[in-house]
């Protein structure tokens, strides 16, 4: 047993995730909130460093245990993985950074079982270790849902039972596809023509918000505390993209899924005033993107991929900071609140603004460098082979790629910075949010420089799964990509001058979850009142039934009743043993 143990925690053995959950489970424990924020703060940078000492070779494999038939790799460390490792551990920073001045125990503790979870299954190497950490992920993460406000309860329990499916999904697929190799449940390539894999495909299609299974997204994350809606919106959806990466790439069904997932969101975020929940639905359109280019499945496009993973990462956690901040001092994120800001949060609006551009895929800003491989890769693909629907696909993410630049590139900063004064004067945010925001905005700038010495976006694509030529400085793709979005900001301006532009409401905007939150609730109150009716109608039938069965029986087997006094007193008895006889001979010819 020591040998076994020695052997699984020796530093080629150990998978960086587990350290994180350890710490996190030590905060369980610490009752001081200083040292728990030097622990929050230390876990992630060990956990980066780790993941640097080890990975030394193409493909790192360890911390085998072999548990009765099932040959478990709990560390598998490949050029794939690396990035998405990293990042995690870099939001793991700027997350504790963030959150310093909030002395919770449950988030703390929380954020860093969930972290570590989603790193630990980053690094799995079969599919049975990759579903105990994917659901650990759900368990871990919904405490930062419940620690909310009005409503985080009930959006916590939606959030469990979305995520709880999606890992039962996942296992029955998993069982069926590893039955189906013999018992080898190695986590690589899958595609749909193997057993159990649509299985797999939809317990990760609602993990990264699928069309229709999106809205857990929307109905959790605005919910959330402060906090836990930043490390909310990094883990999840990331980790859901990396297995879609790793088991289906090139599935070409995922093209159409993606880009659909990209357009959706843009129409209902137009109208959504909850400016946390407009980001929320950015964030669906930016995953999309993401599972389009898996789809195409080229290098360029799963370049984009894990470059997009790297940029999205930090440019939406800083918007989802600069909305912290602004609820931090305000008390809200909605739109038709706030206004005006710019007076006294005049860094958070700076911030702000950086990780609009970002999003929006700026020049010089984070997004730049790296969406535009994704939508370069599907241009080659449709003008090579993807007929017709390929072009199609051209055009929903171009749409999409100006509809961010309406919603989170214009609209989440004018409504809370520059619109109407809301009469708000409060100070800026703390400096722990600064700070984090200041890094984060840093990053933005630093990942899309083109500068020798300075830029980032090379030292990016050194990082990339495979080796990257791709410039995206051209004279052509510059233009362009300013054309798209001056057309964007046009469009915003003369809508908001002709008073067509929605104007925010003070209301909750549904979308596919009106099926549940509407319309299956009336169902269920139908239904509810439906039985009740029958059940006092029931009530009636069976009163009146065994009144009447009562007063026949004793009618004709009473003293007084039509057998005693009809027929002679031997024959009742007659009767009864015909029927015992009768009820031997069925019981004896069943039997035999």
């Amino acid at each position: 047993m020591s040998d076994i143990l020695a052997n699984f925690f020796s530093m080629g053995n150990f998978n960086p995730g587990f350290i994180i959950i350890l710490a996190g489970l030590l905060c369980i424990f610490i009752p001081v909130s200083e040292i728990r924020k030097a622990l929050v703060l230390l876990a992630p940078i060990a956990g980066g460093v780790l993941i640097f000492q080890q990975f030394t070779s193409a493909e790192v494999i360890g911390g085998i245990w072999q548990v009765g038939p099932l040959k478990l790799t709990t560390l598998r460390i490949d050029s794939l993985a690396i990035i998405w490792g990293y990042i995690f551990c870099l939001a793991g920073v700027l997350n504790a950074i963030f959150g310093f001045h909030e002395k919770c125990k449950i988030t703390d503790s929380s954020a860093l079982i969930y972290m570590g979870a989603a790193v630990a299954a980053v690094f799995a190497g079969d599919l049975i270790t990759l579903f105990v950490f994917w659901e650990l992920t759900a368990i871990s993460s919904v405490f930062l849902i419940w620690k909310g406000g009005d409503g985080s309860f009930q959006a916590g329990i939606r959030y469990l039972a979305y995520h709880v499916t999606s890992g039962v999904l996942l296992l029955a697929g998993a069982v069926i596809y590893g039955m189906s190799r013999g018992g080898d449940y190695s986590f690589n390539y899958i595609g749909l023509d193997a057993p159990g894999a649509w299985l797999i495909l939809l317990g990760m299609g609602i993990k990264v918000g699928f069309p229709f299974l999106h809205n857990w997204i929307q109905d959790s994350y605005p919910k959330a505390s402060i906090t836990g809606t930043v490390i909310l919106s990094v883990f999840t959806t990331k980790l859901a993209l990396y297995a879609l990466a790793r088991g289906f790439p090139g599935t070409e069904l995922l093209i159409y899924i993606g880009a659909i997932m990209t357009c959706f969101p843009v129409f209902f975020a137009v109208i959504e005033n909850d400016l946390r929940k407009v980001l929320a639905y950015s964030l669906n359109n930016q995953l999309g993107f993401m599972v389009c280019g898996i789809g195409i499945g080229s290098q360029l496009a799963m370049n984009g991929v894990a470059g997009q993973v790297v940029a999205h990462v930090i440019f939406k956690s800083l918007l989802f900071m600069s909305m912290g901040a602004v609820m931090h001092r305000v008390g809200t994120a909605k739109a038709s609140e706030l206004g005006g800001l710019f007076r006294s949060m005049p860094i958070t609006a700076v911030f702000c603004l950086i990780g609009a551009g970002s999003i929006a895929a700026f020049p010089l800003l984070a997004g730049f460098v790296t969406k535009s491989m994704i939508i370069t890769s599907a241009i080659d693909h449709a003008s090579y082979g993807g007929g017709p629907a390929m072009w199609v696909v051209v055009l929903m993410l171009l749409f999409a790629s100006a509809g961010v630049m309406e919603h989170s590139g214009i609209k989440v900063p004018h409504f809370t910075f520059f619109a109407h004064d809301g009469g708000h004067r409060v100070k800026e945010a703390p400096w722990n949010m600064l700070v984090a925001m200041g890094l984060a905005a840093a990053l933005c700038i630093f990942l899309a420089s083109p500068i020798p010495g300075i830029g980032g976006y090379k030292w990016l694509y050194s990082m990339l799964p495979y080796d990257v030529e791709y410039n995206p400085y051209t004279t052509d793709h510059v233009v362009f990509q300013l054309q798209l979005l001056f057309a964007a900001m046009f469009a915003f301006a003369f809508l908001k001058r002709q008073g067509v532009y929605p104007d925010e409401r003070k209301a909750e905007i549904l979308d596919f979850d009106w099926t549940h939150r509407k319309l299956g609730a009336n169902i269920a109150i139908w239904v509810g009142a439906m039985w009740t009716r029958l059940s006092a109608n029931g009530a009636n039938v069976r009163a009146s039934f065994v009144d009447v069965a009562g007063r026949r029986l004793q009618q004709l087997f009473s003293p007084a009743g039509a057998f005693s006094a009809a027929s002679p007193s031997g024959l009742p008895a007659l009767l009864t043993s015909a029927m015992l006889a009768f009820a031997m001979i069925v019981i004896f010819v069943a039997a035999t």
